[in-house]
């Protein structure tokens, strides 16, 4: 890429990571350039350097601009640990190593500063939480508070009741607009959801609710 095109494309993405929460130009760059798929509302995930695909990130993720994961080890059984065994630049090889394994980030999951997520985790479950520094060696069920190093589960978000109305719901499919019609007429379901009011509400959302 020429010096030009470099600012070009550097002035474009300080423009559209103004709004990355909603920018569909900057989700469609990340995925076609760099497989790193990002769902609406979700934000802290658009730098290839931190967070390098393929990655695909679910809706209304909220991940800190500290975190970084590492999709491949050093190669710690190779005669050296040294990037010159994968990396060109380096002179010793004649392409970049490339992986497939995708890091899948469901939808509603907050990720705070500091992570590192090594590679030994590829999933990390809807509607969780890992506090931060934390350290993410495996995957991360749904709906549960991890933090630590290595991380380790400290608690569920909810009851399993709880979770799987939740589920049933797919409120995250809402757009934001929805989601804030939904804050006003009833609050006290988004705030302090129940399984019986979520049961209800998902019940009036497909039209069955008589």
């Amino acid at each position: 890429m020429s010096f030009i095109a470099t600012l070009i494309e550097r002035g474009r993405l300080w423009y559209w990571r103004r709004s990355q929460h909603d920018n569909l130009e900057l989700r469609r760059h990340f995925s076609n350039r760099y497989r790193i798929d990002v769902g609406m509302y979700s934000y802290g995930c658009f730098d290839r350097w931190r967070m390098p695909g393929p990655i695909q990130v679910g809706r209304y993720c909220s991940i800190a601009s500290t975190v970084r994961s590492a999709p491949i080890n050093h190669p710690y059984d190779a005669l050296t640990t040294h990037p010159a065994l994968y990396e060109r630049k380096f002179g010793a090889v004649t392409r970049d190593i490339s992986w497939d394994d995708v890091l899948v980030i469901e939808d509603d999951v907050w990720i705070a500063h500091n992570v590192v997520i090594l590679p030994g985790c590829k999933f990390i479950g809807r509607g969780s939480i890992i506090g931060a520094g934390a350290i993410v060696t495996r995957n991360v069920d749904r709906y549960v508070i991890v933090a630590g190093n290595p991380a380790r589960k400290l608690r569920d978000r909810f009851s399993p009741e709880l979770a799987e109305q939740l589920e049933a719901s797919r409120w995250w499919e809402l757009n934001v607009e929805e989601l804030g019609q939904l804050i006003q007429t009833d609050p006290d379901l988004v705030f302090h959801p129940s399984p019986g009011a979520l049961r209800q509400w998902s019940r009036n959302r497909a039209g069955g609710g008589r």
